[in-house]
């Protein structure tokens, strides 16, 4: 494997990498507000569903596109944003991969326009000498990551109970992600329906901590 590309990896999909994903909580704050996710036991279902039937499933295949060397970033930019249930999550996307895409191009001396997160990820994974296989249980274990610690902050959960639902998605990451790099982009959909809803819950709150 090609450490010096999975060091960057790694740094570009860490909580302190700065492209503001602590501020986004793709809809649970609302969720949380309504009592749907208690607990812990409740916070890994939650999770397991927008994993592997969710955004996050679908925003791994949209990586792992962006990747080859012939993907149109442009088209599978507009996919992703296109996906999005509702305006804050549009805005949460295109948000965050702005903020990607600006940071990345500064330390790759690159000079790609603004994408989507999972797009502008992707694109820049592209060029580290990394198989899809190898980028896409990390871009996913990095979306399990940051919601988790949203859980942490306002259910409240303690950290090590965090961390232990964490761990209890490993196997069913590993399998969305294996899957990722040979799904087509015709066979992309989603079914965490509560989720999605939840998020668009949450545009309608009148006291919030987080942004989408």
């Amino acid at each position: 494997m090609n450490h010096a590309g999975l060091l960057s990896l790694v740094q570009w999909l860490s909580p302190s990498f700065p492209v503001g994903s602590y501020a986004y909580s793709q809809g649970m704050e609302a969720a949380i507000d309504r009592g749907l996710i208690p607990d812990a036991a409740a916070l890994q279902h939650w999770l397991a569903a927008v994993l592997a039937e969710g955004a996050g499933a679908a925003d791994t295949v949209l990586m792992c596109h962006a990747m080859r060397p012939e993907a149109d970033l442009a088209a599978l930019s507009d996919l992703a944003l296109a996906l999005a249930p509702g305006r804050e999550r549009y805005e949460e996307s295109r948000e965050l991969g702005a903020a990607f895409t600006r940071i990345a191009n500064s330390l790759t001396r690159q000079d790609r326009p603004p994408l989507s997160y999972p797009v502008a990820v992707g694109a820049a994974a592209g060029g580290l000498g990394l198989a899809a296989a190898d980028v896409a249980p990390l871009f996913l274990a990095s979306i399990a990551a940051n919601l988790v610690q949203v859980a942490v902050r306002f259910i409240p959960l303690g950290q090590t109970e965090g961390q232990q639902v964490l761990a209890n998605l490993h196997p069913l990451i590993n399998r969305v992600a294996a899957a990722a790099p040979e799904t087509g982009l015709d066979q992309i959909g989603t079914a965490a329906l509560r989720a999605d809803l939840t998020s668009l819950w949450h545009e309608t709150m009148d006291v919030r901590i987080f942004r989408t």
